[in-house]
């Protein structure tokens, strides 16, 4: 008796203990609310803003807007760090990540990704008066910047830097800053995070490219499949319209759509 007594009261705390766990789209659409964990990299994020301001960025542009198609709230949860958005989401602390995500293999084994957003690649950026680097070897040389947790730093370590020239101690958004402050010589940056910075500081200079052609996007649990095919059934309507251009030239400027169709083609 004391047995069935203490298997029916932990059921009954199972049933009425709140689920911390992100549900897929019908839930989403029963709750009303679409939840996005982001990583906010200044005010000014040309990706994603807290708060949503008027013009929240490229990815907060296209978010409300899906959002607005189903009728759902969008609500931003700013998490600490790159490193705490894969774990956040798999704890069902949101509903989908987003901010500048970019895709890789290792995150492809954890999670989901919907279609490109942004086309990416990494590049390694000087700052005048030093040289731009154009090999390997070069940025081997150098001090490097780069931030904890994040693709740049999978690329750096790829690329054969060795730990003694290595500053991985940057916030998120700090690395041109660090350049401009001396504190190292080279940066290596997605490539949509460079063309902002060489737009706020003409001193910028973009150097070689590292690794192949790479892309930012959406990430879902891996389980979520009804999430993701109504995410990617809108991103790829976005993507076949002129809102997509019109969004690169708006938080990126004009010469951006170049940049990254050369950046597709090497």
């Amino acid at each position: 008796m004391r047995r069935l007594s203490a298997l029916l009261t932990a059921g009954f705390l199972l049933f009425a203990a709140p689920s911390t766990r992100a549900a897929d789209w019908p839930q989403i659409k029963s709750r009303g609310t679409l939840r996005v964990l982001m990583v906010q990299v200044g005010e000014a994020d040309e990706f994603l803003r807290a708060g949503l301001p008027p013009d929240p960025g490229l990815d907060g542009e296209v978010l409300r807007g899906f959002s607005q198609l189903h009728k759902i709230k969008l609500e931003l949860l700013p998490q600490p760090s790159w490193d705490t958005l894969i774990p956040g989401l798999q704890q069902g602390k949101g509903d989908l990540v987003a901010g500048r995500f970019t895709v890789t293999e290792s995150r492809q084994k954890l999670v989901a990704f919907s279609s490109e957003v942004f086309p990416s690649r990494n590049v390694v950026m000087t700052r005048k008066p030093n040289p731009i680097v154009t090999s390997l070897e070069a940025l081997r040389a150098l001090k490097v910047g780069t931030i904890r947790g994040t693709s740049m730093a999978e690329a750096v370590a790829a690329a054969g830097v060795p730990k003694a020239n290595l500053n991985d101690s940057f916030p998120p958004g700090g690395l041109p800053a660090g350049l401009q402050a001396g504190q190292v010589a080279a940066v290596v940056l997605g490539l949509e995070s460079a063309i902002a910075a060489q737009r706020s500081d003409p001193e910028i200079q973009l150097g070689m490219f590292l690794g192949p052609p790479r892309s930012l996007a959406y990430a879902v649990r891996r389980e979520d499949g009804e999430l993701l095919k109504t995410l990617n059934e809108y991103i790829d309507n976005v993507r076949r319209t002129p809102t997509w251009n019109r969004l690169v030239v708006k938080y990126f400027g004009e010469a951006a759509l170049p940049i990254l169709k050369q950046a597709r083609s090497e």
